[in-house]
Order: C-alpha cells, then structure tokens, then sequence
C-alpha cells in the first residue's frame, strides 16, 4: 500500500516576520523527524495576517519568486528530504501582487506555484487591495510523493477549481488557510462558520473521491485601524479522506502540529464504490461558465 505521511503546522503568528520564519523552521524540523513526508503551511506564514486594513507601506512585506523565502524554504525542504507547500506575498513587478503557493520537492527546487484565483473583499479581509487574481489557472502540481491540487483560503468555498484539479489527476487537495471569526458575531453565528468551512472542504473530498487537507492559523491579530475587534483565527486544520471521514483535525485555539497518514491507494477503491466521474452530464455543464442564468 502507498502511504504518505503529512505534517501541518497551524501556528499563531506575531509581528516579527524573522521570529515567524524561525518557529516555523523549527516545527517543520519537529515534524521531519518525525516522519514527515510532506508538511503543508498555513496561508502568509511569513508575517501577520496584514489585509485587516488597506495600507500602502505593507506592500514592502511582498518578494519576488524566486526570493529570500524560497531560498530559506527550499533549503528546509532539501535538507529534510520533504515536499514543501508554503504561501508567499508575491512582487511580481512594482504594482503588481499575487497571494501565491510555492511547493518544493525534496532536492529544494521549486516543484510549482499557484497564484490565489478568488481573492476576497470584506470588512477585516480587504485582500482586492493586495492581491491580483492568478493567472496560472487550476493546475496540479507533480512532486516526488504525488500530484497536489494546491489552492488557497477562499479558493476552498468553490467546487469548479477542486474538480479541476481532480479532472487533471490531483492526488491530493490542500489549502493553505487564513480565515476567523469576527467577534461581534454570536457563538452560534460563529459556530455555523466554522463548520460551513470544514463541510464545503470535505465534500469536495467526496464529490472528487481524494483526499483533502486544509492548515489555518490560529490566535487573536488585532485590527491595526481599530475599526474592528481583530480577527480571531478559529484553527481547526484538518485532513478529510476520500469519503469526507476525518483523519485528524486540530483545536480551535491552539498551536499544533499533526501529523496524519494518509493512505494514497484508498482513493481509487472510492472511485469504484462512486464513480462521479464517470456519470457527470458534461454536455450539460456548458452554462456553468456563466455568471449567472436569468
């Protein structure tokens, strides 16, 4: 049988970027030795989550790719012998910013990168400020262990881009995540988020028949402008296998490292039981690629 073993590092972060970077090497290491085969990394692991406000001068956290972080990554990634998927503030050229996943194999090069497609805009999540949406489409990553179908944060709500990666042999999904909650909502109001979120992510595990792993941060990061209470990271990182069924899934308010084995072959015996792909209507899906049907 063809196991993996998968690392997620859901961490609470500070406004030091160097001591960020430095706890993050430190857990990967942790779980490395552990066993290790792939670690998966939260959303913009390099600093706090900066698009609570829209300001000017935190452009100067984005660098180019390759840059200082996939150097210091890829080095991790090579001296560990792990695939690697981190999430970067992107300086494609002066103005220009994407919210992008880089994964690393296990010599330290870049496998492939995928820039975030459906970027938000809310109170606290003012990410159109930041970020241009991806160019590079839905595309599957090949690596040493697999093809991994990377997306981030709000690319998850979305069932189009889970199936693309699937239709294009996606071993795996994973979402690099930033998301809580807003503490003006009630509990049951917040409650109902937090289980929105893991529910719309484990069925694209079963409407795809793979596996699919999602790291969040964790902690309160204050609102800089003060026009809110900050945002309050509800952790709660998981891997779902192929039929939606939890293989881990971490607190809601704590830093943690899982580590999970993911059994690889599974999927295909899933696909047999239910076999979605065979009987999808696809001379039927045509207007799906409109905006809406009056």
């Amino acid at each position: 049988m063809r196991k993996i073993k998968v690392g997620l590092i859901q961490q609470a972060n500070s406004a030091d970027p160097k001591e960020n970077i430095l706890k993050l090497a430190k857990n990967i290491e942790q779980l490395a030795k552990k066993g290790a085969q792939l670690v998966v990394l939260q959303e913009l692991h390099n600093s706090l989550y900066f698009c609570q406000t829209e300001n000017t001068a935190l452009f100067d956290l984005a660098e180019p790719i390759p840059g200082p972080s996939t150097a210091f990554y890829g080095e991790l990634a090579r001296q560990f012998g792990i695939v690697l998927v981190t999430s970067l503030f992107e300086k494609r050229a002066a103005g220009l910013y994407h919210n992008t996943a880089v994964v690393f194999d296990t010599d330290g090069s870049i496998a492939g990168k995928y820039r975030k497609m459906h970027i938000p805009d809310d109170p606290a999540y003012y990410e159109k400020f930041y970020f241009t949406p991806g160019d590079l489409g839905f595309h599957p990553i090949q690596t040493s262990i697999g093809k991994l179908g990377v997306q981030v944060c709000w690319d998850q709500w979305y069932p189009e881009g889970a199936r693309l990666m699937a239709l294009q042999g996606a071993e795996l999904l994973i979402y690099p995540t930033a998301i809580g909650y807003e503490s003006s909502d009630t509990p049951e109001e917040q409650e109902r988020q937090r289980e929105a979120w893991t529910t719309v992510q484990r069925g694209h595990a079963v409407a795809n028949g793979i596996p699919v792993i999602a790291v969040n941060r964790v902690g309160l990061e204050p609102d800089p402008s003060g026009q809110t209470n900050g945002i309050q990271f509800w952790g709660s990182s998981f891997v779902a296998g192929p039929q939606g069924e939890f293989l881990a899934r971490a607190t809601k308010d704590q830093e943690e490292n899982l580590l999970v084995e993911v059994d690889m072959e599974r999927s295909e015996n899933v696909r047999r039981w239910w076999p979605f792909l065979r009987d999808r209507r696809i001379e039927e899906f045509g207007p799906l690629t409109r905006r809406f049907i009056d």
